[in-house]
Parts: structure tokens; sequence; C-alpha cells
């Protein structure tokens, strides 16, 4: 997955899921997506039917982060949920 996705929440809930449990921005999800994150295949075809990807990123201020998503159409992402990297994620993003 190489091209430039445009990130949007599965549903408002998300956002403050994400303020609230993660401390995460939405607009520090859209840093991610538009400072070329690494992508990687997490779930092939749950049973929604929907293959899930981790995007591994940086925000503008520096904040490395996980960000979980779904692609649909062609250059969205619906975003499932985001996080602080853990030390492995970060070794695998630094690995280029």
């Amino acid at each position: 997955m190489h091209r430039q996705l445009v990130p949007f929440p599965a549903s408002p809930a998300i956002v403050d899921k994400l303020k609230v449990k993660h401390g995460v921005e939405w607009k520090e999800i859209e840093e991610v997506f538009r400072n070329y994150p690494r992508f990687f295949l997490s779930t092939i075809a749950d049973q929604y039917g929907e293959s899930r990807y981790d995007a591994l990123g940086r925000t503008e201020a520096g904040r490395y982060l996980t960000v979980f998503f779904v692609p649909v159409a062609p250059n969205r992402a619906k975003i499932i949920s985001a996080r602080n990297m853990k030390s492995k994620e970060r070794r695998r993003y630094r690995r280029k």
C-alpha cells in the first residue's frame, strides 16, 4: 500500500475514544497520514470481510503513533483506533 490515504473516523464515538482512552487528537491522525507512514497488514478479512492495516508514523510534533484502519474507496482510510507506538513497533517503523 503506497498511496496517499485520507483518514475518516469509523464513527463519531471513535474520535472521543481516541482522545479519552489514548490521548490522541484527530489532527494527529491526519498528520500521520500526511507524513508518509509505513503500512502493515495486521488482519486478513475479519468477520466483516475487511482486512485491517496498521499505519506507523509520526505527528508534526514528533509523536510516534500506530493507527489501525480499514482501506475503503480508492484513497480513504476508515480509522478504527490509534495509540502511542510500542517499542517493537517503533523498531519496525525505523527499519526502511
